[in-house]
């Protein structure tokens, strides 16, 4: 009796093991189709900090524990947010008439309380001119909106919003340097 009950949990134990969930990968919904033969025009760069180089979705509990950094562990990037973030500048389809260094400082799901979260990204862009290298102008930007809901559902939805809003500015701040000079 003793080992048909042995045997049994074995069995059972082995037919019904369930996988183990592999994570989901997200991007910023850039498409190549949006591309324009203009965007060779001038180059960005993004530079960050060395914790935002990989492509884990990161929250913090500002109620519990603010100086403590968290992952989502089945929704990750497809890669790393600076990579994806300069992808979307250069797919952005518009001309720009300087060369673009971006810092990347924070780019994150901040939770304010258990049901309620934002998404925050602060950045700052020096803009060079193609012909000389000479700086033209700097600019710090920090954008955030509250997440639709508090999880890493939510966190991505508003990643993908606010990092078009960003390109946006960066266009928008990019086109009154233009007007300026012009």
């Amino acid at each position: 009796m003793r080992c048909l009950l042995i045997g049994c949990l074995v069995f059972f134990s082995a037919g019904c093991s369930v996988p183990a969930k592999q994570p989901v990968l997200h991007d910023f919904g850039a498409s190549v189709s949006t591309a324009t033969d203009q965007q060779g025009k001038a180059s960005v760069s993004i530079n960050a900090p060395t914790w935002l180089w990989d492509n884990r979705i990161r929250y913090r509990l500002l109620f519990a524990s603010p100086s403590q950094v968290r992952f989502y562990g089945l929704d990750r990037w497809i890669a790393s947010p600076p990579e994806m973030f300069e992808q979307l500048l250069h797919l952005s389809g518009k001309a720009l008439d300087y060369a673009l260094i971006i810092r990347l400082q924070d780019f994150e799901q901040q939770f304010d309380a258990p049901d309620r979260a934002r998404v925050v990204l602060r950045f700052s862009v020096e803009a060079y001119s193609d012909n000389d290298k000479q700086k033209v102008a700097t600019q710090e930007f920090y954008l955030q909106q509250p997440t639709k809901t508090p999880d890493a559902a939510g966190a991505i939805i508003g990643f993908i919003d606010l990092v078009h809003k960003a390109t946006e500015s960066v266009q928008d701040w990019v086109a009154g340097l233009s007007d300026r000079r012009g």
